[in-house]
Parts: C-alpha cells; sequence; structure tokens
C-alpha cells in the first residue's frame, strides 16, 4: 500500500509539475502592458489622469489579452506557429494567412497593443521643444507641409473628420521616403502596410476623451497637440529614415 501511494504521489507531483511548466510558459510567452512613461496625471490638463488610468489600465490592457490569446491559439497549432513567432507588426503584415476565427482578435488585439503603445509613448508632461528646423525632422515637415504651424492645422483637420472610431498618423513611406498624414479605422495600424511606418499617432476613439471633452473632440485635438514629445518623434524619424526598403 504504501509503495502505491508513493508512487501515486509521484505521479500526482510529475502532472502538477508538467500542468505548471505548461503554464509557465504560456505566461512566459504573454506580453505584457508596458508601464506609462509618466503618472496618470502627469498630463493634466490636457487629459485628465482617470481617462489616463482607465485608458491604460482597461482598454490598452483587454487590447493585449486578445491579442495574447490569439498568439496562444496560433503557437498551439504547428501550421499557425510561425506567425506568433513574427512579432505583433509583422503578423498584422500577414493577416491572409490567419485562420478566420483569429483574424479579428489579432487584428483589433495586435492593433490596438501597438497604437496605444506608440500613442501614450508620443506624449510627454507639457510636451516638449516643437521640432528645430535645422534638425532632421524639423527640415522634413517644411519640406512636406511648409512649415510646423501646416502640419499643425492639417493634422488637427484630419483628426477632427476621422469617422467615428479611428486614428490619425503623420507616418513615414519607406518607398518614397517622404513623411505624410493618414487616417486607420477602429484599432487598424500603419506599419500593416509595410513601408508606412508610424511617426505620431492620436486615438480618436471617444475612450481617449469623452469623460473631460464629451463631444468636443476638437478641443482634444489641441490639448493633445500641447503634449506631444517630438524628441520621440524624432527617434522614430531617425529610425525610419534608415530603415530598409519594406519588403513582404
Amino acid at each position: 500500500g504504501r509503495a502505491m501511494r508513493s508512487q501515486f504521489s509521484a505521479v500526482l507531483c510529475l502532472v502538477v509539475v508538467i500542468v505548471h511548466s505548461g503554464y509557465s510558459e504560456v505566461v512566459a510567452q504573454n506580453l505584457e502592458l508596458p508601464k506609462l512613461p509618466y503618472e496618470y496625471d502627469a498630463l493634466e490638463p490636457a487629459i485628465d489622469a482617470q481617462t489616463m488610468e482607465i485608458h491604460h489600465l482597461k482598454h490598452h490592457a483587454k487590447y493585449l489579452e486578445t491579442l495574447n490569446s490569439a498568439l496562444t491559439a496560433l503557437r498551439a497549432d504547428e501550421a499557425t506557429k510561425y506567425l506568433a513567432k513574427m512579432g505583433v507588426d509583422k503578423a498584422l503584415q500577414h493577416l491572409s494567412e490567419v485562420p478566420e476565427a483569429l483574424r479579428g482578435p489579432l487584428r483589433n488585439g495586435g492593433g490596438g497593443f501597438v497604437n496605444h503603445i506608440l500613442f501614450f509613448e508620443g506624449m510627454a508632461p507639457n510636451g516638449t521643444k516643437t521640432p528645430d528646423p535645422s534638425e532632421p525632422l524639423g527640415k522634413a515637415i517644411d519640406a512636406t507641409f511648409g512649415s510646423f504651424l501646416q502640419l499643425s492645422d492639417a493634422f488637427q483637420n484630419l483628426a477632427t473628420k476621422v469617422f467615428g472610431s479611428g486614428w490619425a498618423w503623420l507616418v513615414y513611406d519607406t518607398n518614397t521616403a517622404k513623411m505624410s498624414l493618414m487616417s486607420t479605422p477602429n484599432q487598424d495600424t500603419p506599419n500593416m502596410q509595410p513601408n508606412m511606418l508610424p511617426l505620431l499617432g492620436l486615438d480618436c476613439w471617444e475612450h481617449a476623451y469623452y469623460l473631460k471633452y464629451q463631444n468636443k473632440r476638437p478641443d482634444y485635438i489641441a490639448a493633445f497637440w500641447s503634449v506631444v514629445n517630438w524628441e520621440v518623434v524624432a527617434q522614430r524619424y531617425q529610425a525610419a529614415t534608415t530603415a530598409p526598403k519594406a519588403e513582404l
């Protein structure tokens, strides 16, 4: 009897170890919610602390949860495992290869995860100094839009006109080696087109501003413009201009 009991205990321990290690492996492979580079109240009065906290801990976290579930399902199938290993940006460029049941979750969860990182990291308390016209980003803005003020007007106009839920973007096109403005619907991200590299993104979903601004989206957009981290935009521009031409 004692031998049977010790054998049973050993098997039980083994099962617990296998299950636990399998669970740990899934958890280890899960992407984590990045911390914000500032406190929730740091962008006030432009964006209120309550909105920032809900936006990060509820909305961003939910997109991440959806993405991790989709990646776990892709990893579980030998035929689709390669998609999960690509990285989120790359996987979003290969949606046609994703099984239909997972395509929506990957597109929305992955796009929402990536977009919110770009958005949150593109802001700083009180904003940072606007691009110097003698620096590469400032030169490119002047060459593309005429002036920083004209970029400001064009971006805010675009963001005001985003219909329903979506995003407004300043992007760099590696094919034309030029900057431009574009909008995307829902949680689509510019880099779903491999040649479009996002430099600055504004979340135009109501959850990003409704608590403070209600239906006054133009006021929110103007407030966002006052907290843009142009140092980060300049770093993204430098990385984009030295990136190889996009190939699928």
